[in-house]
């Protein structure tokens, strides 16, 4: 009979960046790969923001996150709308900084090195993208790293690529806990990523890098998509392209993360990269849109906060 594909260990975090394995059973492993099963990373979400606050209720000092808005983009502002809801929800103190999309480059740095200096505050966050005329690259590298909680620093990325990571890039990081959870292990596993951002791709790809996958990095110039897609024990989408992985780019039984939201301006519904019906039914396990990778990626902002404030604690006394 044959060892089923895709969950011979399951995996128990030791810390942000590195990984147990216990040996699960044959016949676990076994019904686990008969059912299909919808990732929920709601519900795994509200479990961690609910361990969060545990942790924040018995600090000295609540954790406090600044966070940058500059114009008046509207999904931006839903998004450090959802981010201060969710301080609320894990015990942090939240400050919203609202800047004009007309604030020079100049000002808007003049205040990260003020929020830097600030003792009081423990994460900081400025919302992307920014208007044209400021630098992205000088912002991020102005934050400093113990408090870039979006963990884009350059060298908040070399310690995540080394091993060493504490504040680890939200996405990718949520990711990872979800395949946790679920007990599914990239270990020796192929895993394809569609999609090379700074922000999710490339850092997906070293994290499972470091959890023994064999990874594979699509994009744009990538000849014949479909016959890399087809060979992914774990799919990674997160190329931005509205239902680009249909039924016949995924093998039976792949793990399929669609990181994308993608709206319909006529219907206002949100949908992502993967044609979700399509892939289900050829799927083991498949993140919905919306409802997987979203509120996962906020639930690790959570859990960068509380690192950074307690590493500051620690380095204080």
């Amino acid at each position: 009979m044959a060892e089923p594909v895709g969950l011979p260990i399951q995996i128990r975090a030791a810390s942000p960046h590195t990984y147990e394995f216990t040996q699960k059973t044959y016949k676990e492993c076994a019904e686990a790969q008969s059912k299909k099963m919808i990732i929920d990373g709601k519900k795994l979400s509200e479990k961690i923001c609910a361990q969060v606050r545990a942790e924040t209720e018995i600090m000295q000092r609540r954790p406090c996150l600044a966070a940058v808005l500059v114009g008046e983009d509207p999904a931006s502002r839903i998004y450090v709308r959802n981010k201060e809801s969710d301080c609320v929800k894990c015990g942090i103190d939240s400050r919203r900084y609202d800047l004009p999309d007309t604030v020079s480059e100049a000002e808007l740095l003049a205040l990260i090195a003020d929020l830097n200096r600030d003792n009081a505050v423990d994460g900081i966050l400025v919302q992307l993208p920014l208007p044209e005329h400021i630098s992205e690259r000088k912002v991020i590298n102005a934050v400093a790293p113990e408090k870039d909680v979006d963990a884009f620093h350059p060298i908040n990325v070399g310690r995540m690529v080394t091993g060493e990571g504490i504040l680890m890039p939200c996405t990718p990081a949520g990711i990872m806990a979800m395949l946790r959870e679920y007990g599914i292990s990239p270990d020796g596993k192929h895993c394809v990523i569609v999609g090379r951002s700074n922000i999710v791709g490339r850092p997906m790809g070293m994290m499972l890098l470091n959890a023994d996958a064999t990874v594979t990095y699509c994009h744009r110039h990538t000849r014949d998509l479909a016959s890399m897609t087809r060979q992914a024990d774990i799919l990674i989408v997160a190329a931005g392209s509205p239902r680009l992985i249909t039924g016949d780019m995924v093998k039976d039984g792949a793990v399929v993360i669609d990181v994308a939201m993608n709206r319909d301006p006529e219907t206002g519904r949100f949908f992502g990269d993967v044609c979700f019906d399509e892939v289900e039914k050829k799927a083991g396990f498949i993140t919905p849109v919306p409802g997987g990778v979203g509120p996962m990626t906020r639930a690790q902002l959570m859990k960068n906060i509380l690192a950074a404030a307690k590493g500051r604690e620690t380095k204080n006394g």
